[in-house]
C-alpha cells in the first residue's frame, strides 16, 4: 500500500467521525516529511461557521503547529475534491500537493467544475484526484441517502 492511501484512510477515518456528528462526511489530513501534523472532519454545523470546511481546518491546524502561514512542503490529503474556498485557501496558504479522492462535478474546484490550475496565481499546489474515489464517494452517498 502506498503512502496516498496510507493518508486518505486517515482521511476516511475522519469523515466517517464527522458523519457520526452530523456533518457531510470530509475528512482531511496534513502531511510534513512523512508525519502527519493535523487532522480535521467537517464542523460547519457544530461550530456553525461556513467557513468550517475539513481542509480549512486542517490547514488553520498545521500552520499552528509549524507556526508559520506557510506550509511549503506538505501535502494535504482530503476525501472530496476541493471547492473555490479551500483550493484558494490551498494556494494561500502555499501546500506543495493536494490528493483528493471524490471528484466533485457540483462544487469542486481543481477540475469538476471549475479548474483553479488555469489562473496564472503566484502558487499552485499539483492536484491529484480519485485516490480511493469509490470509498470516498461511498461514505459520502451513504450519508445523504440516509439524510433524504
Amino acid at each position: 500500500m502506498n503512502n496516498d492511501m496510507i493518508y486518505m484512510k486517515r482521511a476516511l477515518e475522519l469523515a466517517e467521525k464527522g458523519a457520526a456528528l452530523g456533518e457531510v462526511p470530509v475528512g482531511a489530513v496534513v502531511v510534513k516529511d512523512g508525519q502527519i501534523i493535523a487532522t480535521a472532519h467537517n464542523e460547519r454545523e457544530i461550530l456553525p461557521d461556513a467557513t468550517a470546511h475539513a481542509e480549512v481546518l486542517a490547514i488553520r491546524r498545521a500552520c499552528a503547529a509549524l507556526g508559520t502561514n506557510r506550509l511549503t512542503g506538505c501535502v494535504l490529503y482530503v476525501t472530496l475534491e476541493p471547492c473555490p474556498m479551500c483550493a484558494g485557501a490551498l494556494v494561500n496558504a502555499r501546500v506543495d500537493r493536494v490528493v483528493y479522492g471524490a471528484y466533485d462535478a457540483r462544487g469542486g474546484a481543481c477540475g469538476s467544475l471549475l479548474r483553479i490550475q488555469k489562473y496564472p496565481l503566484y502558487h499552485m499546489p499539483a492536484f491529484e484526484g480519485g485516490v480511493m474515489e469509490q470509498e470516498c464517494a461511498a461514505i459520502l452517498t451513504e450519508f445523504f441517502s440516509k439524510k433524504r
